[in-house]
């Protein structure tokens, strides 16, 4: 699957997702200022299956509803945190489905 990675994904977690995805970053792309709309909307029409981000907001900030690209939001964005949930992480990118929505509990430990 091709996954976007949003400006607050650690870009070590990519490490983790390519020997089974292609995985991009938005600042790569020129998409850093994009807000979740744009970005949204861009990444689909780019043909991106899944964006990973740490925006647990955009949930609520935007209809998914229709959406051909699944999100996937970390409960948190430090690597030094999400590197003990990476099989979750895992789990979720290769689980999604389009429209799909998922969000990955990383708790302060």
């Amino acid at each position: 699957m091709l996954v976007l990675f949003d400006n607050g994904t650690p870009r070590t977690l990519a490490r983790f997702l390519i020997d089974q995805h292609t995985v991009t970053e938005a600042r790569s792309r020129g998409w850093a200022e994009l807000e979740n709309g744009e970005l949204l909307a861009q990444a689909e029409a780019a043909g991106f299956e899944v964006l990973v981000t740490t925006d647990k907001n955009i949930g609520y900030q935007k209809n998914l509803a229709g959406r051909n690209i699944a999100i996937v939001v970390l409960g948190k964005g430090r690597w030094s945190v999400i590197k003990s949930h990476i099989g979750q992480v895992v789990l979720a990118v290769n689980t999604a489905i389009p429209g799909s929505y998922a969000e990955v509990d990383i708790p302060y430990e």
